[in-house]
């Protein structure tokens, strides 16, 4: 009888000390964990490497600043059975995060992500400065060529010009610059296969390069949103008529850093790839990086019989049918004559 009653007290024993385990355990997924944040810091930063395993990971969280051993930790990771669903990547641990929250951000990949905006208008130089100083994005291709950095891409022989589409972007924190350019150049041959398969009939246009060159022009050229279409119109009608595109945009892209602001007419008469007066047709590559409402537009022009259009000086332009109402819009709108 007395071994029945002392073999009962030691169930009963194991019982509580099991059921206070189960608590207590309950009660520290949900605890926030303890975390050594740097001086000024409001999030503990943690990367984790690619094919690292569970004890790897359990680690880099204790020097990362996860004030808990890591072989509990990796002991947790393998009970819980996500041991191999932990994913690498750059994170960040906010002051409150309990083991519960840290386990889902890890097999989730909840990684920290910045994002950069990359404006339409731009050159290529332009969107390179933009990466470089974007926060926490590391500059891979710094030391290629523009060449390089296409063909890697995939786009051997192709302009970077017109190669990526402008957009906001989101990327892992501490990633390279490669993620956000193959997200553009991806972006751009979306966007231009969609907006070429509903384009207008009976363009003057022969391919969806083209109209991304067309659209490029339309971009510099356009100073208010109403007038998109029908600077579209007048280039369309221009091309159509065999006549030279006759844009400065263009010219200006063709000095490079020749230019200083002020555009001469010496330099409308000296010949050259991009120099639409001296030259018929389109541009041999796009000047700049159009966005989604200015290659609509190069695929949609208005429906208009003007051939020429001058900058009223706010923003808006001048359409004209014939040189002569042209040049009277020239005298008025440029030159501030009667």
């Amino acid at each position: 009888m007395r071994v029945k009653t002392l073999a009962w007290a030691v169930l009963l024993l194991l019982a509580l000390l099991v059921a206070g385990a189960a608590v207590a355990y309950r009660e520290w997924l949900e605890r926030p964990l303890p975390l050594r944040q740097a001086a000024g810091a409001q999030v503990l930063d943690v990367t984790v490497a690619p094919r690292a395993s569970a004890g790897d990971i359990a680690r880099t969280l204790h020097r990362a600043g996860v004030a808990v051993p890591p072989r509990w930790l990796a002991a947790w990771f393998v009970w819980s059975g996500v041991a191999q669903r932990l994913q690498a990547g750059s994170y960040e641990l906010p002051p409150g995060i309990t083991p519960v929250q840290l386990r889902r951000m890890l097999v989730q990949g909840e990684q920290a992500t910045r994002r950069v905006t990359l404006p339409e208008g731009w050159h290529f130089a332009q969107w390179r400065q933009a990466l470089a100083q974007a926060p926490d994005l590391k500059a891979d291709t710094a030391g290629l060529s523009a060449s390089a950095i296409m063909q890697r891409l995939g786009l051997d022989g192709m302009s970077p010009e017109g190669a990526f589409f402008p957009d906001t972007y989101t990327y892992p924190k501490n990633s390279g610059d490669w993620v956000v350019w193959e997200q553009a150049a991806k972006a751009m041959q979306r966007v231009v296969a969609q907006v070429w398969a509903q384009r207008a009939p009976n363009l003057a246009l022969r391919s969806p390069r083209e109209a991304v060159v067309l659209a490029s022009l339309i971009e510099k050229e356009t100073g208010q949103a109403a007038d998109r279409a029908l600077i579209s119109g007048v280039f369309h009608n221009r091309l159509r008529l065999g006549m030279r595109l006759q844009t400065d945009p263009s010219v200006i892209y063709g000095l490079g850093g020749e230019f200083d602001g002020n555009l001469q007419r010496h330099h409308l008469r000296r010949d050259g790839p991009y120099n639409t007066y001296t030259r018929g047709g389109l541009p041999p590559t796009p000047i700049a990086m159009p966005g989604l409402a200015s290659l609509r537009a190069a695929l949609h022009p208005a429906a208009t019989e003007a051939l020429y259009f001058v900058a009223r000086g706010d923003g808006s332009s001048q359409f004209s049918r014939t040189l002569p109402e042209h040049n009277a819009a020239v005298r008025r709108y440029q030159l501030g004559k009667p």
